[in-house]
This record gives structure tokens, C-alpha cells and sequence, in this order.
């Protein structure tokens, strides 16, 4: 046994930290909570308003101002008739809903703070050990402050998942910022370019390709999220996998594993068309 005098504990003082939250800063964490609902009700709204054909078309043009590729508009139109053909099509908008949500607040955190990373060695020095705890925790840890700070229902979901997907979006954006050539920021200097001129108009679209990847890979993990999210709240696919899980229904779990799948599929295969040039696409088709 380890002795018990140099035994300690973090629990009490992060339990009383979190109470302390809760009871003074509470009525911060409700507005938060209410408008991120109110955004992801928006996304619903429209996903599962809209008529299936029209987001079926929607994707379709996507999947083409991507690429340029007939394969791959080819390939997400039989993905999604999949999806209608088993029934998951609801589902799969709900799920789409909370992604979407997801990935807006994760690209909003993420760019900037990885331009910020980038910039700076010190914020570098002291961020990257607590991305590393980010991807490493698991991710049930995750669920247990943000139920007690927004309760149950799609907004913890949310927020449980951007904590696990946002740092690779970080850490890429940060990479490819620092791989950009040092003489083409010489040169931009050099004519008289102020570092905001610089960043916007050579550091980032030098750096899309990589920052595409990081978000192709938010993209991944929020998935990943999906059936853990289920057990608090979130609707959608991960809450059919949770359900074929308690009721032993292995059809069900795997009808709505195969929607996740293709779903990731779907927007693995976009998001790698944005972030690859046309003309190197078209050379490869």
C-alpha cells in the first residue's frame, strides 16, 4: 500500500469549486444553456422541416462544390438513400443537428485559439499539456460537470462533445500556421503587409488544407460522441444504439450504428473535398 501520509486528494476542492459555480454563476450557465438550445432547435427546425428530397438535393450540391467529382456526388447521394431506406432519416437530422451545433462553437474556439497558439510560444507551452488531458480523459468524465452545470438535455451533450473534438482543430490549426513558408511572410513584409493583412491573406489560406484536416477530425470525434451523449439527453442515432443496448435488440443498435457510420462517412468524404485543391482533385479523377 502507498502510505497514507503522502496520500491526497483533488476531489473536495473540485466538488466545492463546482458548487460554487452552480450556486453564484448559475444564471450565466442557463442563458448559455438557452441559447444554445435555441440554436440547435433552429437547426432542427430547418433539417427536419425541409422536405427529405430538398436536404437529399442540399447534400448533393455539397458533396459537388467539394470535389468536382461525380464519384463522390454519386457516393453520398446512395449513402443517404440508405439512410431514408432504414428508416433512419429523423434520426439522422437530429443527429446532424447536435453536429452541426458542435462543430460551429468547436470552429469558433478552435481557429483562434489555434492562430493564437501559433503566435505565441508561451500560450503554446501551457495549452498543449491540457489539450493532451482533453484527448485523453475519458469522455463519461466529461458528461459529470457539464450535467451539473447545464442538466440534462441536448446543450450538456453538446458541450461534453466539443470539450473531446475541439483539439485537434487546435493543434492543426496551430500546425499549419507554423509550416507556412517564413519567406512568403518575408515577402508579404517586405510590401508593406501589417500582421492582420498577413494572417488573412497568407498564413490562413496557405494553412486551409491542414485546418480542413483538424476539422475533418472535430468532425470524426463529435461523432464518436454520439451514443455517449444518448445517455444524457441527446436524441437522435446514438439514443437508437443506447436503446438496442437496454432492450438487447441487436437489429436496432445495428440499423442505427450503420446510420452513424454512413453519416461519418458523408461528411468525412466533403470535408476532405473543401480541403484538397481542385486541381490536384482533378488530376487524381
Amino acid at each position: 500500500m502507498f502510505p497514507e501520509s503522502l496520500q491526497f486528494s483533488i476531489r473536495s476542492p473540485i466538488n466545492d469549486f463546482v458548487q460554487f459555480l452552480v450556486v453564484n454563476y448559475g444564471f450565466v450557465f442557463k442563458a448559455i444553456s438557452h441559447a444554445i438550445l435555441q440554436a440547435i432547435l433552429f437547426f432542427e427546425w430547418i433539417l427536419r422541416g425541409l422536405p427529405w428530397w430538398a436536404i437529399f438535393l442540399a447534400f448533393l450540391v455539397v458533396a459537388w462544390l467539394a470535389a468536382r467529382k461525380v464519384s463522390l456526388v454519386v457516393l453520398v447521394g446512395v449513402m443517404l438513400f440508405v439512410v431514408g431506406a432504414l428508416g433512419l432519416w429523423d434520426l439522422t437530422m437530429q443527429t446532424l443537428a447536435l453536429m452541426l451545433m458542435a462543430t460551429l462553437i468547436s470552429v469558433a474556439i478552435g481557429v483562434p485559439m489555434g492562430i493564437w497558439l501559433a503566435k505565441s510560444r508561451i500560450v503554446r507551452g501551457v495549452t498543449l499539456p491540457a489539450l493532451d488531458i482533453m484527448q485523453t480523459m475519458p469522455s463519461f468524465v466529461y458528461l459529470i460537470p457539464a450535467i451539473m452545470l447545464f442538466g440534462l438535455g441536448k446543450v450538456p451533450a453538446v458541450l461534453a462533445t466539443i470539450i473531446y473534438a475541439v483539439p485537434p482543430l487546435i493543434r492543426l490549426t496551430d500546425l499549419g500556421i507554423r509550416q507556412v513558408d517564413g519567406e512568403v511572410v518575408e515577402a508579404a513584409t517586405a510590401f508593406g503587409g501589417n500582421p492582420v493583412q498577413i494572417l488573412f491573406g497568407v498564413e490562413l489560406p496557405l494553412a486551409t488544407p491542414t485546418i480542413m484536416v483538424g476539422l475533418n477530425q472535430t468532425i470524426m470525434m463529435a461523432l464518436s460522441m454520439v451514443v455517449v451523449a444518448s445517455m444524457i439527453g441527446a436524441r437522435g442515432l446514438g439514443e437508437q444504439v443506447l436503446n438496442g443496448i437496454q432492450t438487447l435488440d441487436v437489429g436496432k443498435g445495428l440499423e442505427a450504428g450503420l446510420g452513424i457510420v454512413i453519416l461519418a462517412i458523408v461528411l468525412d468524404r466533403i470535408t476532405q473535398g473543401f480541403g484538397t485543391p481542385k486541381l490536384e482533385g482533378n488530376n487524381r479523377g
